[in-house]
């Protein structure tokens, strides 16, 4: 139930800063349309637009869940010394070497 209600806000978010974008560019075609000089945005716009971020903001973080700490000492702690170094990625079983007799 939680995890629906947070993909809620995340949607609910995109939803108010598509609104104040679209409401900045009607405003700046208003402003054109009655020949004034562009200063700033309406706060009202503003506004909508920092309450979208927050409610953005904080339905992707609920979303996301558990973040891993950014320090890489909590995450090497429990790795031996020995296997420190070990990179399965590079391992190659396929190569020339294969063609020489055993033992």
């Amino acid at each position: 139930m939680g995890f629906c209600t947070d993909k809620w806000f995340v949607f609910l978010g995109f939803i108010a800063l598509a609104h104040a974008g679209y409401s900045a560019a009607q405003y700046r075609a208003y402003l054109r349309l009655i020949e004034q000089e562009f200063v700033s945005l309406p706060t009202d716009i503003l506004l909508q637009c920092l309450v979208g971020l927050v409610i953005t903001c904080y339905g992707i973080v609920k979303v996301v869940g558990d973040f891993k700490e950014i320090k890489a000492v909590a995450e090497l702690q429990q790795r031996t010394w020995e296997t420190l170094s070990n990179r399965p990625s590079f391992y190659s079983f396929n190569h020339r070497g294969k063609i020489f007799p055993q033992g």
